[in-house]
């Protein structure tokens, strides 16, 4: 037997008894079932909120959590979105060129983010549909995560069951796979620490979207009109339908962002930013 196998056998018995460890003290593996809960409860005051949105393309973002990244916003978060892609490749108009139409996709995102209120949209430069989940494009994710420090994490549900985009899928397994455990732990990327000082972090609440199993529900009704102010921004995408067209789809009904939650941990003073309040209704 060699010695990668004999460093593999010792690490699966050390993890065997971690765990009857932890299930004779009662303690859960982080990735277990969540309640059902109603969404983000306000930011109490000091408490520090913040997240971070990545996904793969310009638009992703509004219209899959626009309006949950509208009401943060508007109470007090401070907001992130990283685009692992410009979105060279969205265009079936055949005079486009891919250069000129990730400017253009650049430029909509940019002010998308502004309508929103974001702090900033970071491009990782890399090509529209040809996304791998590498160890260049985890050490991005991770880096980012270390230097802003965001409690929550929106990113899109690699396990989706529907037809998907395969940049929607990588992008979201790279993130989950930056959060945990590459984020957290400090022999992940080392020379973050050692070159830039930048200390391991720990996210608390993963927000899967597009999830066929979703247990976690915004009510976004009040910040409709901000997410498509933000939608309408990417003239590029949008084509030949209105405002009206797209707001007919919550035509009379409350409307809701609903996600997948993954829970990893606890705000300073151990409270989770997915806690529901007493008595508060979402």
């Amino acid at each position: 037997m060699g010695p990668c196998r004999r460093y593999h056998g010792s690490a699966l018995r050390r993890a065997d008894r971690a765990a009857e460890r932890r299930a004779r003290a009662g303690v859960k593996f982080p990735f277990r079932r969540q309640r059902p809960v109603p969404g983000l409860p306000l930011p109490a005051p000091g408490e520090p909120t913040s997240a971070m949105v990545v996904v793969a393309h310009p638009d992703d973002a509004e219209f899959m959590c626009g309006g949950t990244v509208a009401r943060w916003c508007a109470e007090g978060w401070d907001v992130w979105y990283v685009l692992a892609t410009s979105g060279d490749k969205g265009t079936r108009d055949l005079e486009v060129d891919g250069q000129y139409l990730a400017a253009v996709r650049e430029r909509e995102q940019r002010e998308a983010g502004k309508a929103l209120g974001l702090r900033e949209v970071i491009f990782l430069g890399h090509p529209d549909g040809f996304l791998v989940n590498s160890h260049e494009l985890r050490g991005q994710v991770v880096r980012l995560l270390r230097r802003y420090r965001p409690n929550v994490v929106i990113t899109w549900d690699p396990f989706a069951s529907r037809l998907n985009h395969t940049d929607h899928r990588i992008i979201g397994q790279a993130t989950l796979d930056a959060a945990f455990p590459a984020s957290r732990d400090h022999l992940y990327y080392p020379r973050d620490y050692a070159e830039d000082g930048m200390e391991p972090h720990r996210v608390a609440d993963l927000l899967l979207a597009a999830s066929a199993s979703p247990d976690y529900h915004v009510d976004v009704t009040a910040h409709l009109g901000t997410k498509l102010d933000a939608l309408m921004k990417h003239e590029s995408q949008i084509g030949q339908r209105t405002r009206e067209d797209i707001l007919k789809r919550w035509s009379g009904k409350t409307a809701h962002e609903s996600f997948r939650r993954i829970h990893l941990g606890s705000l300073p003073g151990g409270r989770s930013p997915g806690d529901e309040e007493q008595g508060r209704t979402k």
